[in-house]
């Protein structure tokens, strides 16, 4: 038996409720539908319960072609989609998935970005640490912070062939000036080149020669309390400072046999 189309050319509603959304009079969504749910699209037998108000699985429709999806993640050897976006998608609640996130250009995230692992929480935003056991001291441990060193510091580095060197303008807010150390290297000849002055924005140069130099300058970070990189302990639990502070990796170098 041919089983006809169905067409509706209107609004489709099933369910109870008024869709104000969908428009009123005059402004009804020509072709718009409401439907109460739950609803099932695709594979019946995904959902042995109700898990949302509309679940979608992977087609069973054999007279449907394989969907394939081009793109960075995806391939002919891929499962075939439960669910295929074209443009933009908005969630406007929390979104929970059960495996992995695979992701072909940038991920942003406005606020923290929170991983979960070996039963410990690590925040990217956070100062990156590597906690082992001190390679001098019996019992003890020693802590660093990311670029390798005792102090939770933030550099800039470059060219210059003035007598001034820019500061970032949030070092201001960021850094502790009076921690500032600044390393120079003429380049191609020899040259004495001095800091004349530093302070929050500008460091200033003084050479009887004209200036040509690569420079770093490391400055402490002051939006917390100072690295503790050496105590007593037999773990990074042990560390006497706030531990709330630091997303310690590394740490299981001292474990793993």
């Amino acid at each position: 038996m041919k089983v006809p189309d169905l067409y509706c050319g209107k609004r489709l509603f099933c369910g109870i409720g008024e869709p104000i959304a969908l428009g009123v009079g005059e402004l009804e969504a020509r072709g718009s539908a409401f439907i109460e749910g739950p609803i099932i699209i695709g594979d019946a037998q995904q959902f042995p319960i109700v898990s949302a108000t509309t679940m979608i699985g992977p087609s069973k429709n054999e007279e449907a072609t394989v969907p394939i999806v081009p793109g960075a993640i995806c391939g002919f050897n891929h499962s075939p989609y439960s669910l295929s976006v074209v443009g933009d998608a908005c969630i406007f609640d929390n979104l929970t998935v059960n495996k992995q996130i695979e992701v072909g250009s940038h991920l942003l995230a406005q606020g923290e970005v929170i991983a979960r692992v070996n039963g410990g929480q690590h925040i990217l935003s956070l100062k990156k640490n590597f906690d082992i056991p001190h390679p001098t001291k019996e019992g003890w441990r020693l802590r660093h912070t990311c670029p390798e060193g005792p102090s939770n510091d933030v550099y800039i580095r470059g060219r210059t062939k003035s007598n001034q060197i820019k500061l970032p303008e949030y070092w201001k807010g960021f850094v502790d000036i009076e921690t500032i150390t600044i390393s120079l290297t003429p380049i191609e000849k020899k040259c004495d080149i001095i800091v004349k002055d530093w302070d929050d924005s500008i460091v200033s140069l003084e050479s009887d020669e004209s200036i040509d130099c690569f420079y770093h300058i490391f400055a402490e970070r002051k939006d917390g309390e100072k690295l503790i990189p050496e105590y007593p302990g037999e773990s990074p639990k042990d560390y006497p400072g706030n531990n709330n502070e630091y997303s310690v990796v590394g740490w299981n170098y001292d474990t793993r046999n």
